[in-house]
């Protein structure tokens, strides 16, 4: 059967509820934008679904929105009550078939927010300065379009020490007033600035307590009126008359003006009293003039009151008026500068000769000058000022009064130097003191300076540094000195000498300072390469000065390399290098440095060389004596090259040695020093070094033993006096002499023998000058001269094996010494 189909409808729930149809419903126009405001809620009498609509006029902001499904209506713009206090609405519901429509009224409720304005801005106020107090001045009105307690103002005043604190103002009304007991002053203060505070009555504004205020400057105008008298401008007032002042002369102008600035009265001038019928005002102008010659004035000083009177608007004379006085001085006219004399009158430019270096406190005697001011009094006193070159010279007096003579002074004696200038120029300066005109005068002071030999000559440095080949020929210039005399004529000659222990190769002309060498000396850097001594330069009264040269020779490369023999004979060991060396000559590097190669070898490609050292090395293949046999068919490994040793000057110089090596292989030896003695065969100094520091180790070690020995028999024998000492002494033909045997055998002819060791109890080596090593039975050397000695000892050097006896006559020479001395300590006891 059909059916009714009912329109939905909203909830009426009142004005205090938050959902519903919204009617009568309020918001603060403090919300925040987004806030949920409220809920539309309604039903469907079938029970179907609702949806909710929210709407505004056409051409009317939008406040709000609505969720259809929910109801929940939000805030999406800021709210203000002064702008718009009611919004107007349309809110609907629906089923889908039939849709309710209700118009809503919003309501927007007051919050603080607005501050209060003032009217009529800007304050500007004009008052007269003879306003009594406690009168007002001015209404201040101020609006606040809150409502309630936040739309009503108060006012008062910001007094700080800068805004006048002379006002007051009606907290409810705005009057503004003159502060009871304050006064106007328009001379004091022209212009007050007050800043009035409007302040509402406070509020809620976004769930807190809010106060609003503003602020405004009131500009107060204060109106000058007539209640200052006239005051002078410029006082206190001078005037002067002169010799040559005539009737009528201005003699001084004073000048007054009203003191209420705002609206002045004119002024009129007269004179009370001082004027002795002599002087005469323009009562308009305040000119004072002399109404006389000066010849009748009676006074030399006039003082004249002077009256300033304020006129009315109709040129009556007001009782506001001031006095002033105006000092007259009858003075002699200044018409006559300073001027300098000399012996024949007038004069501009003094000029005088003199020595450099005057002592100080001299006086310039050879000025006369006179300087003279014919007027009187203060008109005649000037001040005299010497300009020029500081602190040299000073002038006395300083303070002229009509006239005096000039005198200057020598204060500084070394500034008055003639090689600075031949002449200073000074300016005389007279300028009056206490004149208005500051009359002045001049003269031209010129000085003519003559020379003294005051100056010693000095060389243009304290030291020379010169070089020079060594192959220089005699008379070669070396290095030219110069000393510089300032002084004029024969003081600024200069004279050079030389002299000192070496300069005896070196002469220097007198005149001209060049240093060259004696024609007949030779520089050779070999000999000696530096020399230094002194040159003297002397004026022709013996002042001098010192300067020191120093020269160095330079090397030239003159000296060929040289070695000690033509033909160098050595043996080298397999896997040890032998050494050959040349000798260059020349002073320096790298004149002297020597670089060694090899020029021809036989066999070829054997043999190394050390450029630097000379050290020759087998080619390190070489390593045996069979792969020796496999380079030569010569039995005995004799083999030959030529050396050249070169050095690297320029031009290079070069000359070459034939060095013949035996080659022969190392032999186990026995014992540390048959070794050393082996490594030592091509440096015979070595091993001679070495014996002599093991016999001084030896002599050491006897001295230190027979000492002990002397002193335990001397404490023996001061104990047991009765003690004899037998002291036996071998028979010279039983002592043994003191021999240096060395360990090895072998024979001149066959180099590979030449390493073997031998029995050091079979000989001894000798070495001679030509064959090398022979074998020869072991002489003894002569018996040293016989005195008392000990039991003798072989002093010997032993290794694992091998024993080296040594003798030495300086051990013997000892060794007899102390016995003889500790026999004769103990015959003492017998």
């Amino acid at each position: 059967a059909w059916q009714t189909d009912y329109a939905p409808y909203f909830y009426d729930n009142g004005p205090s509820s938050t959902n519903g149809n919204m009617a009568m419903f309020s918001i603060s126009e403090d919300t925040e934008v987004g806030t949920q405001l409220y809920i539309l809620n309604g039903t469907d009498p079938e029970g179907d679904a609702v949806w909710f609509g929210l709407t505004f006029e056409k051409g009317t902001r939008e406040y709000m929105r609505v969720d259809p499904k929910s109801g929940n209506i939000t805030l999406i713009q800021e709210l203000d009550r002064e702008k718009q206090g009611e919004i107007l609405a349309f809110v609907s519901i629906t089923d889908g078939r039939n849709k309710v429509v209700e118009t809503i009224r919003v309501f927007v409720t007051d919050a603080n927010d607005e501050r209060p304005e003032f009217q009529n801005l800007p304050f500007n106020v004009d008052v007269p300065e003879d306003t009594e107090a406690g009168s007002s001045i001015y209404r201040v009105q101020a609006v606040d379009k809150d409502i309630g307690s936040g739309g009503s103002v108060n006012f008062y005043l910001l007094v700080d020490h800068v805004h006048s604190p002379g006002f007051t103002i009606d907290g409810h009304s705005g009057v503004l007033r003159i502060k009871p007991g304050q006064t106007l002053d328009y001379e004091t203060t022209a212009t007050h600035f007050v800043i009035v505070v409007a302040k509402d009555g406070g509020g809620q504004y976004k769930g807190k307590h809010q106060v609003l205020t503003s602020t405004a400057t009131i500009t107060i105008n204060v109106l000058d009126a007539q209640d200052t008298p006239p005051a002078f401008i410029g006082a206190p007032y001078f005037g002067y008359v002169y010799e040559v002042s005539l009737p009528g002369s201005e003699i001084s102008t004073v000048f007054a003006k009203d003191g209420d600035e705002g609206n002045p009265n004119p002024i009129h001038y007269s004179i009370t009293n001082g004027s002795e019928g002599v002087f005469t005002i323009n009562s308009t102008s305040g000119c004072i003039s002399l109404s006389t010659y000066p010849v009748t004035l009676r006074n030399e000083l006039y003082e004249i009151h002077v009256k300033a009177t304020e006129l009315g608007p109709r040129d009556e004379l007001l009782d506001y008026y001031t006095m002033t006085v105006v000092t007259v001085r009858v003075v002699d006219l200044n018409n006559h500068p300073p001027t300098f004399y000399g012996e024949n009158g007038p004069q501009s430019q003094f000029e005088v000769t003199m020595y450099e270096h005057p002592p100080e406190g001299e006086i310039l005697r050879g000025l006369k000058i006179t300087v003279n001011d014919s007027d009187q009094g203060a008109n005649a006193k000037f001040i005299l000022r010497l300009v020029g070159p500081g602190r040299v010279l000073r002038v006395v007096p300083q303070t002229v009064l009509n006239e005096a003579q000039v005198t200057i002074i020598v204060e500084d004696s070394a500034a008055i130097d003639y090689e600075k200038g031949k002449s200073l120029t000074y300016k005389l300066l007279a300028v009056e003191i206490d004149t208005p005109e500051r009359f002045s005068a001049t003269a031209d002071i010129v000085i003519h300076l003559l020379d003294t030999n005051d100056n010693t000559p000095r060389f243009t440095s304290e030291y020379y540094i010169a070089r020079i080949p060594e192959n220089s020929p005699g008379g070669s210039d070396v290095v030219t000195v110069t000393a510089n005399d300032p002084d004029s004529g024969l003081w600024g000659e200069v004279k050079y000498s030389i002299y000192g222990s070496r300069s005896d190769l070196f002469l220097i002309h007198p005149s001209s300072g060049i240093i060259y060498t004696q024609a007949w000396a030779t520089l050779d850097a070999e000999v000696k390469s530096k020399y230094n001594f002194y040159v003297k330069a002397e004026d022709t009264e013996g002042k001098y000065s010192l300067a020191e040269v120093f020269v160095t020779v330079l090397d030239i490369n003159d000296h060929v390399p040289e070695f000690d023999d033509s033909l160098v004979e050595r043996t080298m060991v397999i896997g040890a290098p032998v050494r050959v060396e040349a000798i260059d000559a020349d002073a320096g590097s790298p004149n002297n440095i020597i670089e060694y190669s090899i020029m021809q070898a036989e066999p070829n490609n054997i043999f190394d060389i050390n450029a630097e050292t000379g050290e020759i090395n087998l080619k390190s293949y070489i390593k045996s004596m069979e792969i020796v046999q496999n380079i030569t068919k010569q039995k005995d490994c004799r083999w030959s090259l030529v050396v050249q040793a070169r050095d690297r000057g320029s031009p290079s110089f070069s000359t070459t040695a034939v060095v013949n090596i035996d080659i022969t292989e190392a032999t186990q030896v026995n014992g540390p020093m048959a070794t050393f003695l082996l490594q030592s065969r091509d440096n015979p100094m070595k091993a001679l070094g070495m014996v002599a520091g093991v016999i001084s180790i030896l002599v050491g070690v006897t001295v230190l033993i027979s000492t002990a020995t002397f002193l335990r028999n001397t404490k023996s024998n001061r104990i047991m006096p009765a003690r004899r000492v037998v002291i036996r002494r071998r028979p010279p033909r039983d002592r043994k002499p003191w021999t240096f045997n060395v360990p090895f055998r072998g024979n001149g002819n066959d180099s590979s023998n030449k390493f073997i060791v031998g029995d050091p109890e079979a000989g001894s080596v000798n070495i001679n000058d030509k064959g090398g090593p022979r074998w020869s039975r072991s002489k003894p050397k002569p018996t040293p001269p016989r005195a008392p000695c000990l039991q003798s000892r072989e002093i010997s050097i032993s290794s694992d094996t091998s024993r080296i006896p040594v003798s030495s006559a300086l051990v013997s020479e000892l060794k007899m010494r102390l016995e003889q001395k500790i026999i004769e300590s103990n015959s003492s006891y017998y």
